[in-house]
């Protein structure tokens, strides 16, 4: 890793008070920016460069290190912290992934809630917005739920049984996002008939699709598209134009697509050319919990629960 050329701070606002003082300094939420921002440009960083330049503690600098890493932002290597070798092949964990855009996935967890009918089949594959979207359905009744995700499962394990909810696991093997994979699961998703399929996914574009940078993974997506006559992705707006390592589905097989109204006009436009329907929940402190803005690719607009 190369030292900085000069000893100016990591982002203009972000320079250290005169007197030294760490109270008048940024926050810890705009520092990580700042030093996530100088990974991605260097490719890695120092400790002892980065508690200069922000004129803070080395411990101070290792705990954001430590936040952005779990994350799933950076890797920390002795010294410092390095940029993620490949966003189409890393897969954080499932707890670094569920403290990234909370605000976002609830919102449009619970929008997606609302399509899902007493006594109906669907299933959820794995995911921090799919689960998300397991409480709040545990409540409803009468529901047969098919999932690969251990913590989507243990959602519905853990309510009581009086709502004669079914929960039916594929099995399979465990990958670091905690999603059952392999042909075991394959196998057991072939034999079902699924209402709705309720898919999360690493990322989205135009000419990719939807993402998982976990091959094994996609196949057992894949087979839960195949398995459920409507398909309803839930994807924050930071997936946008993310690409994993294989693809799961083409825009144009979703039914429809949740996000929120952190997904630019651009986007919003590209996505309306191929989904058959884009929900874009509001987030802002005005949004309240489930109202919404809902576009098809007709153009029309439309607002409600």
């Amino acid at each position: 890793m190369n030292s900085p050329s000069s000893n100016t701070p990591l982002d203009q606002g972000l320079t250290p008070s005169a007197e030294g003082n760490e109270g008048a300094l940024p926050l810890a939420a705009q520092r990580q920016a700042a030093i996530l921002k100088r990974v991605q440009a260097r490719g890695g960083v120092r400790v002892r460069e980065l508690a200069r330049e922000l004129g803070v503690s080395d411990m101070t600098v290792r705990r954001d290190l430590e936040a952005l890493a779990m994350s799933g932002l950076v890797e920390k290597v002795h010294g410092g912290a390095t940029a993620i070798r490949s966003l189409a092949t890393h897969e954080p964990g499932f707890q670094a992934k569920s403290t990234q855009n909370e605000l976002e996935k609830d919102a449009i967890a619970r929008r997606a809630a609302g399509f899902v009918s007493p006594g109906s089949a669907i299933a959820i594959s794995a995911g921090t917005t799919t689960w998300h979207l397991a409480q709040h359905l545990v409540t409803v009744p009468d529901l047969t739920v098919v999932t690969n995700s251990i913590p989507v499962a243990d959602v519905f394990y853990r309510r009581d049984a009086a709502l004669h909810q079914t929960v039916i696991v594929t099995g399979g093997v465990r990958t670091p996002s905690d999603a059952l994979v392999g042909p075991f699961a394959v196998a057991a998703i072939r034999s079902q008939n699924i209402d709705q399929l309720f898919l999360g996914v690493h990322g989205m574009s135009v000419n990719n699709g939807f993402t998982t940078p976990n091959f094994m993974e996609a196949g057992v997506d894949r087979a839960l598209v195949d398995a459920a006559r409507s398909l309803i992705v839930l994807a924050d707006h930071t997936k946008w134009d993310t690409i994993g390592l294989s693809t799961i589905a083409q825009l144009s097989e979703a039914d429809m697509l949740i996000s929120d109204d952190g997904l630019e006009p651009v986007a919003r436009a590209l996505i309306q050319a191929e989904v058959g329907e884009l929900i874009v929940v509001a987030t802002g402190a005005e949004a309240g919990s489930t109202t919404s803005s809902s576009t098809s690719p007709g153009g029309e607009g439309s607002n409600g629960d």
